[in-house]
């Protein structure tokens, strides 16, 4: 079984209950074993700013599934939640990302871990920060050290 850590963000809707439901639904899954998530923060959007406030967390789970093959899964159950891919950092009812997958570094077309950007983004790090805070990238980097070099963070803890 990998260590996975995703994470889940949402601003359309009701994203609250959105996230709730996409943990329980994670959960579920024959092929994890959900080890915790995260509280759920409040941030404002990337990207354009014609939309609404994002609820974000991170969850972290063990998987069977090879990394492709959990990309696939995480896409469907974005569909499942009505996902539309309009507009490039647009509004979402869900989506899922692949942060970390064990100690892997995957530069694929389809996929990249760690996750691009994720060194730069608050909504990212804090709640990971919240389930692992001495967590090591495989640059050897730790969450605890981002997080102390970051400038500010433009996130509400909600739950």
């Amino acid at each position: 079984m990998a260590k996975v850590y995703i994470a889940l963000g949402a601003n359309l809707g009701n994203p609250v209950e959105t996230l709730k439901d996409a943990i329980l639904s994670l959960s579920g899954l024959p092929q994890f074993q959900f080890v915790r998530s995260s509280s759920l923060y409040t941030s404002t959007p990337m990207g354009p700013s014609d939309q609404p406030d994002y609820v974000n967390a991170v969850a972290c789970a063990e998987t069977s599934l090879a990394p492709l093959d959990l990309l696939d899964l995480l896409q469907a159950l974005e569909s499942q939640f009505g996902r539309q891919r309009i507009r490039h950092w647009g509004p979402r009812t869900l989506d899922l990302d692949i942060l970390l997958y064990d100690d892997l570094t995957i530069d694929d077309p389809r996929l990249r871990i760690p996750h691009p950007g994720m060194t730069e983004r608050d909504f990212v790090l804090v709640p990971l920060a919240e389930l692992e805070p001495e967590l090591t990238l495989p640059d050897g980097r730790t969450i605890a050290s981002l997080l102390a070099n970051m400038t500010h963070h433009d996130l509400e803890k909600i739950t």
